[in-house]
């Protein structure tokens, strides 16, 4: 469970959003203008960005998490992946998932590895694992990103802008491919996608002029359009 309580945020003294308060059972599909504060609500959960009032995790306030519990509660999935050094393999990157369960000074373990093994091939690029991150196309790339969260064993997965800048295929590929993941993760979708909404049939949430509401899990695709206008 998440919750957001008398939630407000501002950069540069210029408001974002105002008194929030909303809870998220299991998933989220969040929609919004850009610009309107969707990726700023859901990276306070990550404690990346200051805000004002309350962000509880299970009960608990996100501030008292340390950095390697947070890790394992929460994993955030960028629009793209952008890391400092871009010619580490797909393999190395995932290994990087397991810094919160490692211990200090001692290498990566069996467990470590067999889990990006794992997850690698649980989304069928298993072949991609010596490659270099730079030679990624954007849907392999895209599927990294999603190994890396499951490798992170976190137990909700925030996706920013999922399917941006894909092909109709590889569309296709993440949007089933998130849509699996609901079974055994809590999925919270930042999104302008409003064909992946309505194919998720997640709760789906609003923010506009500041605050956000929810929407009616029957909302069709015509509707959530007319939202924008």
């Amino acid at each position: 469970m998440i919750e957001f309580k008398n939630y407000s945020c501002s950069y540069d003294a210029k408001s974002v959003l105002e008194n929030i308060n909303f809870q998220i059972p299991s998933h989220l599909a969040l929609l919004g203008s850009n610009g309107s504060g969707k990726s700023t609500l859901m990276k306070s959960l990550c404690k990346l960005v200051k805000y004002r009032g309350k962000v509880y995790l299970d009960a608990k306030d996100v501030q008292e998490y340390d950095a390697k519990e947070l890790v394992q509660q929460i994993s955030y999935v960028p629009t793209k992946l952008e890391v400092y050094d871009e010619y580490i393999s797909v393999e190395e990157y995932l290994l990087l998932s397991r810094f919160a369960y490692k211990q200090r000074f001692v290498n990566y373990v069996k467990k470590d590895y067999d889990l990006v093994a794992l997850n690698l091939q649980l989304l069928n690029i298993a072949k991609l694992a010596k490659h270099k991150l730079s030679a990624l196309s954007s849907g392999e790339a895209s599927l990294v990103l999603i190994a890396a969260a499951l490798t992170a064993q976190s137990k909700t997965i925030i996706f920013d802008e999922p399917t941006a800048n894909l092909d109709p295929k590889n569309t296709k590929l993440i949007s089933q491919t998130i849509k699996e993941l609901k079974s055994t993760h809590n999925i919270i979708v930042i999104t302008h996608n409003l064909e992946l909404v309505t194919y998720l049939g997640i709760q789906t949430a609003f923010i506009q002029d500041k605050n956000l509401f929810l929407l009616d899990e029957r909302i069709t695709k015509d509707e959530l359009v007319a939202l924008y206008d």
